[in-house]
This record gives C-alpha cells, sequence and structure tokens, in this order.
C-alpha cells in the first residue's frame, strides 16, 4: 500500500494535497507535478511511502533541479514508485549506462575466436580469456540503506541525523518537525 502527498510551502503556511501517481512515470513527471501544485515556485515536497518499507521525499524549489532523499534503496528499488526516484544520477551511474552493460553482456557469450571457431585455450584459473568478463559489477545493484540528499529537509527543521534515525511513521515525524502534521494529517 502506497501513501504520496504534496506539501506546498506558501506565504500562509504549508497546504497538503493527496495525489494519485498512476500516471507519473518519470522523476520528469513528478517534478512537473509538484510544480503545478504551486504556481508560485514556493517550495514542494512530494512524499512517497510503502508501509514503513521505505519512504522518499522530493524537494521542488522553483526551477531548480528536484532534490531526492529515499530512507531504504533496497526496499525502493523493489518498487516500482521507487524505480521512479532511484535515478541513474542518484546511484552514481552514467546515464545509458544500463544500455551498455545489455551490449556487454551480449558479448558475454562469444568465445573470442574468429569465424566462430572454439578458443582452443585451457581453461583454468590461471587463464584470462575474453570469456571471463565479470568485474563484479551488477548493472541493477543498488545501495542497501538511505540513499540521495540528507540535508533536504535541514533548512526546514529536520536535521540530516534525525532524517536518517526515521523508520515507521517517518513522514508524520517529518511533518511534524516542519510544522505541518495536520495539514498532512488532512489528506491521510
Amino acid at each position: 500500500m502506497y501513501f504520496a502527498a504534496l506539501l506546498a510551502r506558501t506565504e500562509d503556511g504549508w497546504e497538503a494535497s493527496d495525489t494519485e501517481l498512476d500516471d507519473v512515470e518519470t522523476l520528469s513527471d513528478l517534478t512537473d507535478l509538484a510544480r503545478d501544485a504551486s504556481p508560485d515556485e514556493d517550495t514542494v515536497l512530494v512524499f512517497i511511502e510503502q508501509e514503513d518499507a521505505w519512504f522518499g521525499v522530493v524537494r521542488v524549489d522553483g526551477e531548480d533541479d528536484p532534490r531526492i532523499f529515499v530512507s531504504d534503496a533496497t526496499a525502493a528499488a523493489r518498487s516500482s514508485y521507487g524505480e521512479i526516484l532511484l535515478t541513474d544520477e542518484l546511484l552514481g551511474r552514467e546515464p545509458g549506462a544500463e544500455d551498455t552493460i545489455a551490449a556487454l553482456e551480449e558479448l558475454v557469450g562469444l568465445d573470442g575466436s574468429e569465424d566462430g571457431d572454439p578458443d582452443t585455450a585451457p581453461d583454468n584459473d590461471n587463464n584470462n580469456t575474453d570469456t571471463d568478463i565479470d568485474d563484479g559489477f551488477d548493472a541493477d545493484a543498488v545501495p542497501a540503506g538511505p540513499l540521495g540528499d540528507t540535508r533536504i529537509l535541514a533548512d526546514l527543521g529536520l536535521p540530516e541525523a534525525e532524517l536518517l534515525m526515521l523508520r515507521t511513521d517517518a513522514l508524520a515525524e517529518i511533518a511534524d518537525a516542519l510544522g505541518a502534521a495536520e495539514v498532512l494529517e488532512t489528506v491521510r
């Protein structure tokens, strides 16, 4: 079960609205949704939570690039909404790296010889042939634990250390630290 909400910071305080993510397929879509929630280019926070397994916060400040924090990247990677947040940049991969790795994986089946002739070299631990392509890199590997901008909410009242300690009911605790607990509760 997912919960998603937008918190927009206005001159009058925080305004919350629940949101459906059915039409959101990319981080760009999510960023546009956040920007639409605040016509005055105020700070907008997007909260996404999956039943205490993980939560994510996306912060959009006007036209700046979105800032992202995910509480448990491994758990989020198993979620369609989590995958939206786990961008190549956030994971420290070059954009398009998955395509390059896929192309290399196709080559792994080749034996390194011309015209399909089998490689005649003996296969032992001391022999490094072209077919031994395995540098331990897994394109789908995601680091365990928190990932992203841990200072995403520091200027709004939630220091980095407190954000990293949050586990269950995290979004309510974040909203409380921001002074937005009541408005978040109205959309929960």
